[in-house]
C-alpha cells in the first residue's frame, strides 16, 4: 500500500473525474478483505455504503483490513487506512487522521452523502488502536 503522503503528491495534480479515479483504484489496491470478517462487529456505523474495518497486528504494529460494497466508498476508506497503516497502536489511538487527510479536501470534493461516514471510519480506527495499545 502507498503511503498517505505519496497518494496526497499524486493527488495534488489531478483533477475532477481523475481524482475519482484514483480513490477508485486505491480502493482495488487494497488487500482483500475474507468475507468471515465482513460482520456486525466490522461495520462502520453511519456510511452511506456498507463498509467494514478490521485490525490485525504483527511485531508491535497495527495492520487493517477494509471493504466497501462502493467503489468511491472503498477509495475513501482505503484512504483512512493509507494513514495508519502499519504504525504502533499507541500513535494510531492519538493520530490526527484528519489532517493526514486534509490535503485530499474530502468535503469539497465529493458529495456529502459520500463523506458523512468518513469521521466513523475514523473513530473506529482509533477505537480498534486504543483498545490493543491498552492490551
Amino acid at each position: 500500500m502507498r503511503t498517505i503522503s505519496d497518494i496526497a503528491e499524486e493527488y495534488e495534480f489531478l483533477e475532477g473525474d481523475e481524482r475519482y479515479r484514483l480513490l477508485i483504484e486505491l480502493g482495488r489496491d487494497l488487500e482483500e478483505m475474507p468475507g468471515a470478517l465482513k460482520t456486525d462487529a466490522t461495520l462502520v456505523r453511519g456510511c452511506s455504503a456498507q463498509v467494514w474495518v478490521y485490525p490485525t497486528r504483527g511485531e508491535g504494529k497495527l495492520h487493517f483490513l477494509a471493504d466497501s460494497n462502493a467503489a468511491i466508498t472503498k477509495g475513501i476508506v482505503a484512504l483512512v487506512i493509507a494513514a495508519v497503516q502499519d504504525k504502533p497502536a499507541t500513535e494510531v489511538a492519538e493520530m490526527d487522521i484528519d489532517a493526514a487527510l486534509a490535503p485530499f479536501d474530502l468535503k469539497n470534493q465529493l458529495s456529502s452523502n459520500r463523506t458523512q461516514g468518513v469521521p466513523n471510519m475514523i473513530a473506529l480506527v482509533q477505537e480498534h488502536a486504543a483498545r490493543i495499545a491498552a492490551g
